[in-house]
């Protein structure tokens, strides 16, 4: 199945006003990326044992192990969980950017280095969230200049 379609089936599988809102915010995330990579990312291993919720990921990011090896993952990621919706950032140097630039502004959302957590879209000021996106993407693309 390609990715389009199982982004597609996976937002449509949840109920309102869930469904809306990730509809919303893969609209957004498209609107800031339109260009990305699209992933799907079914919450199964390599066993097919779920551990973790299934996502939407936006974008390229190469993840950098401390034993020097690599792999490419997605930049930002989205996903539905029992309380609400997970927005994640991933990629920043700084884990405490994300709280200490967007915590107090973005609404009610529990924000740590990577994740911006809530439980509607109308809980959260949605440019804020854009804000701190278009942040991961300008540092990233600042990264790899660099190198």
């Amino acid at each position: 199945m390609i990715v389009k379609q199982q982004i597609k089936e996976y937002i449509a599988g949840h109920p309102e006003p869930k469904r809306s809102d990730l509809q919303e915010l893969h609209r957004i995330i498209l609107k800031v990326m339109p260009a990305c990579k699209l992933w799907f990312l079914d919450g199964k291993n390599g066993e097919n044992k779920v551990v973790s919720n299934p996502n939407i990921g936006y974008g390229l990011y190469t993840i950098q192990y401390a034993g020097g090896k690599t792999r490419e993952f997605y930049q930002i990621g989205l996903s539905a969980n029992t309380t609400g919706i997970s927005v994640y950032i991933l990629g920043l140097t700084d884990k405490a950017y994300l709280s200490r630039t967007y915590g107090k502004k973005i609404g009610k959302a529990s924000v740590t280095g990577y994740c911006i957590k809530f439980k509607t879209l109308k809980a959260i000021n949605i440019e804020v969230l854009e804000a701190a996106i278009r942040y991961s993407l300008e540092a990233s693309n600042q990264t790899r200049a660099e190198k």
